[in-house]
């Protein structure tokens, strides 16, 4: 009766908290910056419902108001509330860093395990192009790829995307490489097995980890570009808002409105820092040797 009382109290008592989750929880930087972008990305998702005003309706007979309790962030020279519009804008750059960098890194992922599983000639040719686009800084790459592509936020997206799948492939084929003589690979290759199998079952999950780091990182970047590329008029068209635009129009205004620029400014600050401080706890906390 004591072993099935112990029992029955062991399996009541909750279970603890797996090492990644303590070592996350432990910084109070990640934590914070977690919760941040979780209220960016419930705002965005819930902007249609929250938003107090159309934000692509024109008021003339409120151009350039001051914050208030009608327009609790100001408007702008249209008139239009900058709250609804910086609501809407969070779509726009928070869709536009997370399908930059998922584009990255199903182009650069799979280039990387080919590079660093097979070697030899292949590895080389593939080596050398990643190179030759990480010879260009990102930026610059985007805004290139941005304007050949033509303006508009879908081009945006697939600019920034190739621009950033050179990390990925480089990234992915050093971790590859650290891993290819390992006893469970060389054993996987005795038993016969396709290497197709081997790299999806065995060498793609012991790689993860810092990709996913990467790319929270990167969408931070992402971002960025996508605010520089919409400033440039690269990005999103009006006047469906984004962040970037908003900064474009506001910089016309800066002496007469000057709140038309902190809104997205300061939006486009805090997502950044919040995904730069969720990338630096997630390395810290998938650190083996943490």
């Amino acid at each position: 009766m004591t072993a099935i009382a112990s029992v029955t109290l062991s399996a009541l008592q909750p279970r603890s908290r797996s090492p990644f989750v303590k070592k996350f929880l432990a910084n109070k930087g990640a934590v914070l910056g977690a919760a941040v972008l979780l209220l960016f990305i419930l705002a965005a998702a819930f902007a249609p419902w929250i938003s107090p005003h159309d934000p692509l309706k024109a008021n003339f007979l409120a151009v350039r108001k001051a914050p208030s309790l009608i327009y609790w962030l100001g408007t702008d020279e249209l008139g239009r509330d900058l709250f609804s519009r910086l609501l809407w804008g969070a779509r726009s750059s928070l869709l536009a860093g997370g399908v930059s960098v998922a584009i990255a890194m199903l182009i650069g992922v799979p280039l990387g395990l080919v590079a660093g599983y097979f070697g030899g000639k292949l590895d080389a040719l593939i080596s050398r192009i990643m190179e030759a686009l990480l010879s260009c800084p990102f930026l610059v790459l985007a805004i290139a790829l941005g304007a050949f592509l033509g303006p508009s936020l879908s081009n945006a997206m697939i600019a920034i995307g190739l621009s950033a799948m050179p990390i990925f492939a480089r990234l992915t084929r050093g971790q590859v490489l650290s891993i290819k003589h390992e006893d469970y690979l060389e054993g996987a290759r005795a038993i016969g097995l396709p290497d197709r199998w081997i790299i999806l079952r065995y060498v793609l999950p012991n790689v993860m980890s810092p990709l996913v780091v990467q790319a929270t990182l990167t969408i931070a970047s992402a971002i960025l570009a996508e605010a520089s590329l919409s400033f440039l008029g690269l990005g999103q068209q009006p006047p469906s808002p984004s962040w970037g635009s908003m900064l474009n129009t506001a910089k016309n205004f800066m002496e007469q409105a000057p709140w038309m620029s902190i809104a997205p400014g300061v939006a486009i600050y805090l997502t950044v820092l919040c995904f730069n401080l969720l990338g630096d706890g997630l390395r810290d906390a998938l650190d083996p040797k943490g």
